[in-house]
C-alpha cells in the first residue's frame, strides 16, 4: 500500500502503477514529527519542497508545550504575550499572571505559572490562544541566506491564515493555517 499526497492509504502499490507513477514522495520524518493537521502539514510539505534547508522548530503543542514556549520569549520580554496574541481570555489572563509575578525570572518558574492559567482554563478558551495547539501551525527557524524567497514562498502557501516574521518584536517565523 502507497500513501497518497493527502496522507490517505491508496490500495494499489506505487510498484503496481508502473514507471510513469505519480506517487506520493516519501514522507518526511521532520515534517511528521510536527503532528499538523491535514492543511498545515500539507503546506509543511510544500515549504520544504521549495526550500529544502528550511528547519521547522515546532508544530502541534500541548499546554505544556505551549507554556514553555511563551515563557521562554516572556523571559527576553515581559510585554511579550500582549504584544504577540489577540486579546481573549486567556491572553489577558497570562499576560496579568506575569505582571503580577514579577518575581519569576526563569524560564521555568514563568512557565509553570502560565500553564496555572491555561489549566484554570476551558479547553475552549485556551484553543483560542494559540493555533499551535490545534497542529494548525508551524515555526519556521529564520534566516538570513535567502529569508526573502523563503518568506514569500511561506505568504503563497495554500490556506495560510497568517504569517508572524517577528512576534512582540523578537524574530520569529510563525505560519497559521
Amino acid at each position: 500500500m502507497s500513501r497518497s499526497d493527502t496522507g490517505s492509504v491508496n490500495p494499489i502499490g506505487a510498484a503496481a502503477l508502473g514507471a510513469a507513477s505519480t506517487a506520493a514522495p516519501p514522507l518526511d520524518p521532520a515534517i511528521e514529527a510536527l503532528q499538523l493537521r491535514s492543511v498545515a502539514r500539507q503546506a509543511a510539505y510544500a515549504l520544504k519542497q521549495a526550500h529544502p534547508s528550511v528547519t521547522f522548530t515546532s508544530g502541534r503543542r500541548t499546554k505544556e508545550d505551549q507554556a514553555r514556549a511563551m515563557a521562554s520569549n516572556v523571559v527576553s520580554n515581559p510585554r511579550w504575550i500582549e504584544q504577540t496574541y489577540k486579546p481573549g481570555i486567556v491572553s489577558k489572563a497570562c499576560q496579568q499572571w506575569v505582571d503580577n509575578h514579577p518575581e519569576a525570572k526563569t524560564k521555568e518558574q514563568i512557565a509553570s505559572g502560565l500553564l496555572s492559567v491555561m489549566n484554570a482554563s476551558s479547553d475552549d478558551e485556551v484553543g483560542k490562544l494559540s493555533k499551535h495547539l490545534s497542529g494548525d501551525a508551524f515555526d519556521v527557524r529564520p534566516v538570513e541566506v535567502n529569508a526573502d524567497a523563503i518568506k514569500m514562498t511561506i505568504r503563497s502557501l495554500p490556506g495560510l491564515d497568517k504569517f508572524l516574521d517577528k512576534e512582540g518584536g523578537l524574530v520569529r517565523w510563525h505560519a497559521q493555517f
